[in-house]
């Protein structure tokens, strides 16, 4: 199966980038797709735009690529409690796309991460709600609070109890997706 994942941000540093990039070590046996937004940069989205240029050929690429996976693996970002602007913009483009849901009917694996105590609950509870209506099917969603503490780039996480609760969730994907 072919699995897709991106981190929700345009960030050349992104902490959701590297969690993304250590939640796919899990998933060896798969062929696994990783995607930088930054590849599918669109002008801001606009009803008046549209009409004027119609839908950009990146966020056309970008819905591609989500219709060529099995399952989604989507690290968001939050700022001010929300998504990021550069995945917000993404999301309306390709939401825009005629006799389609914007995330395709897909699995999906739902994460968030910051260097704050909540873990970017705040957008991952906006995305776990919003998903279902725009095609995205929520098997598992995961938060890891206080990154640089809880996080070292090459081991992945350190802290016992949020590891174990990422592998048990990553393990109740991979039966559901053996089921299928």
């Amino acid at each position: 199966m072919k699995i897709v994942a991106f981190a929700g941000s345009n960030s050349i540093n992104s902490i959701n980038k590297k969690l993304i990039q250590h939640v796919c070590t899990y998933f060896k046996e798969h062929e696994v797709e990783l995607l930088d937004l930054n590849d599918y940069e669109c002008p801001l989205f606009g009803v008046d735009l549209e009409m004027k240029i119609g839908i950009p050929d990146a966020a056309k690429q970008f819905a591609n690529k989500i219709d060529s996976a099995g399952l989604l693996i989507l690290s968001l970002a939050e700022h001010n409690g929300a998504y990021t602007a550069a995945f917000k913009n993404l999301f309306d483009w390709i939401s825009r796309i005629k006799n389609r849901k914007a995330f395709g009917e897909k699995d999906m694996f739902l994460m968030a991460c910051s260097d704050g105590k909540r873990g970017a609950s705040s957008v991952l509870e906006i995305a776990k709600k919003r998903m279902p209506f725009s095609g995205g099917n929520v098997l598992e969603s995961f938060s890891l609070p206080s990154y640089y503490s809880n996080f070292v780039e090459g081991e992945g996480i350190i802290d016992n109890e949020l590891k174990h609760t990422l592998e048990s969730k990553i393990k109740t994907i991979q039966l559901k997706l053996s089921s299928k």
